[in-house]
């Protein structure tokens, strides 16, 4: 009987692919998980806590990179990139955004099983954060984007999330404005400090106890900005 080599999420929107990965995974002796877009890739990947991901980049409800972004605010689980996109600069973008790999379609199975044995054996050695951060009376669960306070939802702007993630994944370190504004707004955004001001106050005003003495969400004078848990 074959040993569990680890679980393995598959985020493929092509059936025939899916289950061609699944098949040849199954008999390596890993256990699969399988959703046909990014929503779904997420809410398994925070439900079921695999030790990869198999990720197809062109999906239908948004691109795969948006799935890497997502999840590399919480979590450092390794990516290949299954993809029929040959351009170097489609690659370059793929692991610039956080993938560890990357394989082009079509491809074949010894190929796929020896990268896939070799970002498990690194995923042995790492620990799994979880998606969940609590600071004072707020929880947020970043693998389904969910912020609470005593219990009751937080409804954030997608900005005001992007933000309060960037935050979170970096606890107990300053983050420079232009680091913030690039990572949070895009490239373009570099010199636009006011709109940093004005978002940390609009996160301050719903997550701190008291907005006008934070705890967690700290201003570092003419730099930038810390979470400090």
């Amino acid at each position: 009987m074959t040993a569990m080599l680890g679980k393995v999420l598959i985020v493929e929107d092509e059936p025939r692919i899916r289950r061609f990965v699944r098949d040849a995974l199954g008999r390596e002796g890993c256990e699969t998980f399988e959703a046909g877009n990014v929503g779904d890739g997420l809410e398994l990947a925070g439900a079921q806590h695999p030790d990869m991901i198999v990720l197809d980049l062109g999906l239908p409800d948004q691109s795969g990179l948006e799935l890497i972004r997502n999840l590399r605010t919480w979590s450092s689980i390794p990516i290949l990139i299954l993809s029929a996109r040959i351009a170097e600069q489609d690659k370059v973008t793929a692991l610039d955004a956080g993938a560890d790999d990357y394989l082009t379609k079509p491809f074949g199975v010894a190929e796929l099983l020896a990268r896939v044995r070799a970002l498990l054996r690194r995923r042995q050695q790492e620990s799994r954060p979880s998606p969940i951060r609590r600071f004072g009376d707020v929880e947020v669960d970043l693998s389904r984007r969910v912020v609470q306070r005593d219990g009751a939802d937080i409804r954030l702007t997608p900005l005001e999330y992007s933000l309060l993630a960037t935050l979170l994944a970096n606890d107990g370190k300053v983050l420079t404005h232009r680091q913030l504004l690039r990572e949070v707004w895009g490239d373009g955004y570099a010199g636009q400090s006011h709109y940093l001001k004005v978002y940390i106050g609009r996160l301050r005003q719903k997550l701190e106890p008291n907005p006008t003495q934070p705890q967690f969400l700290l201003t570092e004078t003419g730099v930038g900005y810390r979470f400090q848990s």
